[in-house]
């Protein structure tokens, strides 16, 4: 029994879902509107103010899109009501982030710089030269984005330098101990 499955999703005020024939949701929302196709296997039902999903059978395979499928259904109205954010920070003498246009300049210890294209649908903010924030209506792309900027200098484990996430513990290593 999925317990996720299950869950009936209720659809905020300024949202609207809508299920075509061939199992095509889409979400419109104060911030944008997202589609997305769905497996034959897990029927979706929009009652009043409230999204359903039912599977066909009992298969494995059934069994492990129920809980997928409302997990994603949910972060398309989340999304497109609220939006996501990811905030990296940069740690490390000379490391720094700034913006021009839609252009994301890196300075990070190496010998150029890091020019990186903000993409469509997406919206970085520096704050600060030491914060980036990734910001968007897509959960998945959001992340894809922040991760692709951290992997650009991923933190290392003796100073902490490089690129974290904001809630990320970077667990420290001693260095060498002279005999």
């Amino acid at each position: 029994m999925s317990r996720i499955g299950n869950k009936t999703i209720t659809i905020p005020a300024g949202c609207e879902v809508s299920v075509s024939d061939s199992n095509e949701v889409t979400v419109k929302g104060p911030k944008g509107t997202l589609t997305r196709q769905f497996n034959p296997l897990i029927e979706i039902k929009v009652e009043g103010a409230e999204v359903k999903c039912v599977r066909a059978n009992e298969d494995k395979h059934t069994k492990q899109l129920h809980g997928t499928t409302r997990a994603l259904i949910n972060n398309m109205i989340v999304g497109t009501t609220e939006g996501f954010k990811k905030q990296l920070e940069i740690v490390g003498i000379g490391y720094r982030a700034a913006l021009q246009g839609k252009t994301l300049n890196l300075a990070l210890g190496y010998s150029h710089e890091i020019n990186y294209q903000v993409e469509e649908g997406i919206t970085i903010e520096v704050p600060n030269n030491t914060t980036i924030v990734v910001s968007g209506i897509d959960k998945q792309r959001v992340g894809e984005v922040a991760a692709h900027i951290r992997s650009f200098r991923k933190p290392e484990p003796y100073k902490g330098k490089g690129i974290k996430y904001s809630d990320e513990v970077i667990i420290r290593k001693e260095g060498k101990t002279a005999a």
